[in-house]
């Protein structure tokens, strides 16, 4: 039975348990579309972005800008808004050129600045495009507030995501978060923009909100993005076979009820503050150029001089390698490549379960010291062997 034709109380439930842990500015007539993962959400929130403008009667607006080495999703709308060089470069000639601005990344600044000195300078790069002959084209900009896989665990500094929210804002276009992998209390906040007090247009999830019980993500908007679209057309051309799914919300509110029931999310703040204390260990290690992170998110950096941060040749696939030598010592990791520049640049990623402990964190932390140990004296080849 589809979602166009029939409701569901799980969907009901769940829409509404959601909304009321958003933002204030989604708690009162805000709105939930449940697809079934994070790249339909994408696909979703630039669907609404768009015609949340043609009901307004400003169809010249159709970009949504994004940030460079971002990633949205995998399917073509969402690959287009992702900066993510390797993952552009197959479709390239498929996908859209809308835009892209700097990564606000301090440890590799692109601007070669330094915070607080910097003003964060690189949300101004989004004024700019704003200001430019293309700026009336733009209907929404779309980030993580806390770069997940493509960067490894990187958090903005103070102020940036702010000066984000007042240049969309000022300039009228929609502010969309990508919680997908931070969101549903991963870095300590429900939502990750909480942490410096913002409120977007637009909130996509996925990933932790079934906890890969079951395929589901959502998108939730305000009840000004809602509400235009219903006093408009009243129609949103967009579907999916599966949106709303029955068994994947009932999975998403077991999910939420566990978590609440148990006090999950408020575990996260001293776990991650326990795991990222224990992490410094790793810092003894040459290669290890950065621990970062916010709540159960963390990502270590790697690189082959800690004092110029010069990255390692890609194909000596060092995050790969310390992934698997982590792996072979009982503890999965996320590793990644690119970070630098979309080619270069190695990190791991870590996000352990809410109920991580004293004793699993001493298994983590010993893991990676002996992973990282045995690529440093290279008993473990780029192959894994």
């Amino acid at each position: 039975m589809h979602s166009s034709q029939f409701v569901t109380s799980v969907a009901e439930t769940l829409a509404e348990k959601l909304l009321a842990l958003a933002p204030p500015n989604f708690r009162h007539g805000g709105r939930v579309y449940f697809t079934s993962g994070g790249s339909e959400a994408t696909e979703t929130a630039l669907k609404l972005c768009r015609q949340y403008f043609l009901e307004r009667g400003a169809p010249q607006r159709s970009r949504v800008v994004s940030r460079k080495q971002s990633y949205h999703g995998s399917t073509l709308g969402a690959i287009s808004v992702s900066g993510n060089v390797r993952r552009r470069a197959p479709y390239a000639p498929m996908l859209q050129e809308w835009g892209h601005i700097s990564p606000c990344y301090c440890y590799r600044c692109p601007l070669g600045l330094n915070y607080p000195a910097c003003r964060v300078a690189c949300a101004d790069e989004l004024e700019a495009m704003l200001h430019g002959p293309a700026g009336e084209t733009v209907a929404g900009f779309i980030c993580e507030p806390v770069v997940g896989a493509t960067l490894g665990a990187v958090a903005p500094p103070d102020g940036y995501l702010q000066r984000i929210t007042e240049i969309c804002r000022r300039h009228g276009i929609l502010f969309i978060a990508d919680e997908v992998m931070s969101g549903m209390g991963r870095t300590g906040k429900v939502f990750a923009c909480e942490h410096w007090g913002v409120e977007p247009d637009i909130i996509l999830v996925g990933k932790g909100v079934a906890s890969g019980y079951a395929p589901l993500g959502a998108v939730l908007v305000t009840r000004q993005v809602a509400e235009t679209i219903a006093k408009g057309s009243g129609v949103f051309l967009h579907g999916f076979t599966y949106n709303a799914h029955p068994v994947s919300t009932a999975a998403g509110l077991a999910v939420l009820e566990i978590i609440e029931r148990d006090k999950l999310f408020e575990r996260v703040v001293p776990a991650g503050r326990a795991l990222l204390a224990a992490l410094e260990s790793l810092k003894r290690f040459s290669i290890v150029g950065d621990v970062r992170g916010m709540g159960l998110l963390i990502g270590i950096e790697l690189v082959r001089d800690r004092v110029t941060r010069e990255p390692f040749p890609r194909a000596a696939n060092i995050a790969g390698r310390v992934a698997q030598a982590a792996f072979e010592a009982g503890v999965v990791t996320y590793p990644g490549q690119g970070c630098v520049d979309g080619e270069l640049g190695d990190h791991i990623l870590i996000a352990p379960p809410f109920i991580i402990g004293e004793k699993e964190i001493r298994l983590l932390v010993s893991a990676l010291e002996r992973a990282i140990q045995r690529v440093c004296e290279g008993t473990l080849d780029s192959s894994g062997q």
